[in-house]
C-alpha cells in the first residue's frame, strides 16, 4: 500500500471509530443547521480533527480542503487532501445506517488516492492511481451492465440548490422510465463507492461538493468505470454535477439525463 494511503486508511479508521461512539449515543447529539437541510455535529467536528491531525503529523507541508475547516495550509502545496468527515450527516443524525468517511489525495491537482470507510459495516474502499480499486483485500470492478433498462442507478436530491429541483425532477422521471430502479440513499461518496464494487450500475447528482466526489470519482475511475459532469467532460470537481457508470453506460445515462 502507498504511504499516503495508508495514512489516509489510518485515518479514515480512527474517524470511524469516533463516529460509531458517538452513535452509541445519538440522543446526545448537538445538532446544527449550516443551511436549509444541511447540518453539523461536534461528531462530524471531532472525526475532521482526527482525521487532520493524523495527516499534518505525517505530512505537515500538505494542503487540505475538508467540509467543516475548508482549506487548510499552502495553495501551492503539491499534494492536497479532500476530506469530507461524515458524509451523510442527517443519515447519521437519525440513525439511518448509510454514511461514511471519505478521503481523497489530489497530487498536482489530479486524483491520487483513495478512502471511502463505511463504520457501519466495516467496509474499506481504497484506491491509488494506476493500481486498482479495492474492497478490503479484494479486488473491485464496476458492474458490466450495458443497457440502461436494465441498469440500477443511485442518485441523490439536490438539496443545497432547491432552485435546480425542476430540472433534477425531469431528469428523475427519466431515469424512472429508463431504468430498471432507482435508489437514493444519501451519502454521495458511499453511492460512489457501490458504483466501484458493481453494487450500482451507474450514479448521478446534481450540486454536490468536491469533498462529496473526490475519493469515491477515483474509485469508480479505478475499478474500471467512467465518471464525468454532465456535458461528458471531466469538471465535476469544479461544477459539482457528475455522473459515474459502467463502461458502456455513461453515454447513454448522460443521454437520458439531458433536457
Amino acid at each position: 500500500m502507498h504511504p499516503l494511503l495508508n495514512i489516509a486508511v489510518r485515518a479514515a479508521r480512527r474517524a470511524g471509530s469516533i463516529i460509531n461512539r458517538a452513535a452509541l449515543d445519538r440522543g446526545a447529539l448537538e445538532v446544527k443547521a449550516k443551511r436549509a437541510n444541511d447540518f453539523v455535529t461536534r461528531v462530524d467536528q471531532a472525526a475532521e480533527s482526527a482525521i487532520i491531525e493524523i495527516i499534518r503529523r505525517a505530512y505537515p507541508d500538505h494542503a487540505i480542503l475538508a467540509e467543516e475547516s475548508g482549506r487548510l495550509g499552502e495553495a501551492r502545496a503539491e499534494h492536497c487532501w479532500v476530506i469530507d468527515p461524515l458524509d451523510g450527516t442527517t443519515n447519521f443524525i437519525h440513525g439511518f445506517p448509510q454514511y461514511c468517511v471519505s478521503i481523497g489525495v489530489q497530487h498536482r491537482g489530479a486524483l491520487a488516492h483513495a478512502v471511502v470507510y463505511d463504520p457501519v459495516r466495516n467496509e474499506l474502499f481504497t484506491a491509488s492511481r494506476g493500481r486498482g480499486a479495492f474492497l478490503d483485500d479484494r479486488r473491485i470492478r464496476a458492474s458490466g451492465c450495458s443497457q440502461l433498462k436494465d441498469a440500477l442507478v443511485g442518485t441523490g436530491f439536490p438539496f443545497r440548490e432547491l432552485a435546480r429541483v425542476d430540472r433534477y425532477v425531469a431528469q428523475l422521471r427519466a431515469m424512472m422510465t429508463a431504468t430498471a430502479g432507482v435508489r437514493r440513499a444519501g451519502a454521495a461518496a458511499l453511492d460512489l463507492a457501490y458504483v466501484a464494487a458493481g453494487r450500482l450500475d451507474a450514479f448521478w447528482e446534481l450540486g454536490l461538493s468536491p469533498w462529496d466526489m473526490a475519493a469515491g470519482a477515483l474509485l469508480v475511475q479505478e475499478a474500471g468505470g467512467l465518471v464525468g459532469d454532465l456535458e461528458g467532460g471531466a469538471d465535476f470537481l469544479e461544477s459539482g454535477d457528475i455522473a459515474a457508470a459502467a463502461p458502456k453506460l455513461l453515454a447513454p445515462l448522460l443521454a437520458a439525463l439531458r433536457p
